[in-house]
């Protein structure tokens, strides 16, 4: 059930990160200074490539106290810089406070915080060729959520009660290369008494006296493998519950969500246990699924750990958020993009796992469902091929939509081009090359290859180097075959990207059984011949949605997720014209006609949002839900109104409808006892 009624502009972008995971760049880290493009040094005539500048260990100390809101760390950060670099900068919390900054021999460095938030240091002397740096930050701050963050409009990192968070993205301590440069991470994390505290790696907790000498405790981690362990979550967390048979998967809620920890850690299991099947097993065997609070990302990754937002801890929405969460142990975790470019291999699988699981779960009539609303966001902003993503802001619809949603179709469609275990083994085999490594989209490309013994140049050159998708048209003519051996088809599938390549399903419905038969699309013209023994009825181009591609259908749903994300964005009059567009390909379309009644609700136009509601009612149904909330939305607009016997009678027919999705009938009986009241009347 969509957004309804429009939210905070806030909520609204966070209902639209829901599974991006925020794979985008937080704050790099730059050298400046004597260094070429390249850096290379002419030795003997031989180029010498640059070092790069990347971070490889933190050891932080850490202190938190949820009662003043206060964070107190003590940070080593060991890296490499280009030889020479006169100017280090970091990405840092715009919140924090850098007190003090020393290099290996103990100097002081000086710094300062630059426009967009990050922190340059000038190093004591220049940085030696290969040489590991190691300098230490020391910082402290209030973060209450409420400061500006690196990203406007997320809250990434708080501390309180009952939860404390601090998300990798949040740059909580000096930061590079966000999901692209590993690193591995000491932490030792002190809070009060009776706080408990999830991060990765191996845990160890002790009894300590705090910095005002309250009574804490101490817990130590530990991850010694290169990846991305920079996610703390602090909290009064009950005891967690452990999986029926699988003690290595717990569940930390607080009190608010306790009756959910069983089914969390149950759903979490079973997710873990079809991901390892499926993947092969996991960098550790331990995972713990984290309560989040209601007002920041509705999920979150880090190696050993998925953390959910507690209003999704236990609904069918949230069982397919965690299965997308979880699989990023794998795709994120296990393996990473080497750059942004390559984002769409780590982005798009986790979400195309979660469609897996969804169909392993409740069948391909579900997953099917599922890939015609990931082909809308794939087709939503498909104007840059996959491998310049990184040209890209990484926080808007576009990068989001193409990293996720066009990157999961890519591997749909992979898998129709070379079979279901073909396709697993690929997976499997580009996880084992490529673990606590980063995957550049050709490195894919080599592995699917070998494994497949096809070749998939046209394939990656169409999906990943390209845009666009085919819009097939079918022409074809049907004759008698003599002596009743049936019939004859001969056709030919148009569509209008000359240097498309790839098979496709044709389903001929005839007067007696279906025959199915798999045509090689090839160019803007692809003949075919089809013999049946009943007469054909209905002849359809790729039944089952294995393949990206135009159609009526599509475009209004692509027309009513653009609108949608321009409402997250507070353009209304954008999302309006959207909207209007999708009514243009299809004037039926009840949910066009319901997102126009809705952002006309908040724009307190009554009678023409009344009227939109309307058409809903008179449209094409789809989907279902449109009807219940169009009534309760009616009786909303006539109980503003005085009408309140109106509003009665809608909020009744909603009632009739036995449809309760995200609540409907909850609501529509709350007004039957109560008229409706504006948020600014009440």
């Amino acid at each position: 059930m969509p957004d309804q009624p429009i939210r905070s502009t806030a909520s609204r972008f966070l209902a639209f990160l829901v599974g991006s995971f925020l794979l985008g760049v937080c704050g790099e880290v730059h050298a400046l200074g004597q260094t070429s493009a390249l850096d290379d040094a002419q030795t003997f005539g031989r180029s010498i490539p640059r070092v790069a500048f990347a971070v490889q260990a933190y050891k932080i100390n850490l202190e938190l106290d949820p009662e003043t809101h206060h964070l107190q760390a003590t940070v080593v950060v060991t890296f490499t810089a280009p030889a020479g670099a006169d100017q280090v900068t970091f990405g840092f919390h715009p919140a924090l406070k850098i007190t003090r900054i020393t290099d290996d021999a103990g100097t002081v460095l000086t710094g300062e915080r630059s426009t967009d938030g990050n922190i340059r240091i000038v190093p004591a002397t220049a940085p030696a060729r290969a040489r590991l740096l190691h300098w230490t930050f020391q910082y402290e701050g209030t973060l209450t959520g409420a400061e500006d963050g690196p990203v406007e409009g997320l809250k990434l990192a708080a501390i309180g009660d009952p939860i404390s968070y601090l998300l990798y993205p949040a740059r909580w301590f000096p930061m590079t290369g966000y999901l692209t440069d590993r690193f591995t991470a000491e932490i030792h994390v002190r809070v009060p008494q009776g706080e408990r505290v999830i991060a990765s790696g191996s845990e160890g907790a002790k009894s300590v006296t705090l910095e005002d000498g309250r009574p804490g405790e101490e817990y130590s981690f530990n991850w010694s493998r290169p990846g991305f362990p920079g996610t703390v979550i602090a909290g009064r967390f009950v005891d967690p519950v452990t999986a029926n048979g699988a003690a290595n998967v717990k569940a930390y809620v607080t009190v608010s969500h306790q009756k959910d920890g069983p089914a969390v850690a149950e759903t979490a299991a079973r997710e873990m246990d079809y991901f390892t099947t499926t993947f092969g097993q996991p960098e550790s065997g331990r995972i713990s699924v984290v309560e989040l609070p209601n007002d920041t990302l509705p999920a979150f990754w880090a190696p050993e750990i998925a953390v959910i937002m507690g209003a999704h801890s236990n609904d069918r929405a949230g069982a397919r958020l965690l299965s997308n969460t979880l699989a990023h142990q794998w795709w994120g975790s296990e393996t990473s993009p080497a750059s942004l470019n390559d984002a769409w291999i780590t982005n798009g699988m986790s979400r195309y796992a979660e469609l897996m699981y969804l169909e392993d779960q409740s069948g391909q009539t579900a997953m099917k469902s599922a890939v015609v609303d990931v082909a809308a966001g794939a087709l939503a902003y498909d104007t840059t091929p996959l491998t310049s993503a990184g040209r890209l802001d990484p926080f808007t619809p576009q990068f989001q939509s193409m990293t996720l949603e066009k990157g999961a179709m890519v591997f749909h469609m992979l898998r129709w081009e070379v079979g279901d275990e073909v396709f697993k083994h690929i997976l499997r085999e580009a996880l084992s090359q490529y673990t606590d490594k980063p995957i550049r989209s050709a490195d894919f490309e080599k592995v699917a290859e070998a494994v497949s013994q096809k070749n998939l140049t046209p394939f990656f050159a169409q999906w990943i180097d390209g845009t666009g998708a085919p819009k097939f048209v079918d022409k074809y003519a049907v004759y008698r075959l003599g002596n009743n051996k049936g019939f004859r088809t001969i056709g030919q599938i148009d569509q209008d990207l000359d240097l498309f390549n790839m098979p496709v399903d044709l389903r001929i419905e005839t007067d007696g059984k279906t025959e199915t038969k798999r045509i090689d699309v090839v160019g803007s013209e692809s003949q075919y011949v089809v013999d049946t023994f009943g007469r054909p009825r209905h002849i359809a181009i790729d039944p089952d949605d294995w393949v990206l591609k135009n159609t009526p259908d599509l475009q209004v749903r692509v027309a009513i997720l653009r609108g949608q994300q321009l409402v997250a964005q507070s353009d209304l009059n954008g999302a309006l014209a959207e909207y209007q567009k999708a009514l243009d390909a299809n004037p039926q379309s009840s949910l066009a006609s319901y997102r126009i009644g809705e952002i006309l609700f908040e724009e307190k136009n009554y009678q023409s949002s009344a009227n939109s509601y309307r058409d809903v009612l008179r449209g094409d149904g789809e989907p279902r839900w449109t009807e219940v909330w169009s009534h309760i939305q009616l009786g909303k607009i006539f109980d503003v109104t005085g009408q309140r016997d109106r509003a009665v009678n809608e909020y009744r027919q909603a009632v009739q409808t036995n449809d309760n999705t995200q609540g409907a009938l909850n609501e529509a009986r709350l007004y039957l006892q109560k008229p409706y009241k504006r948020p600014d009347d009440q």
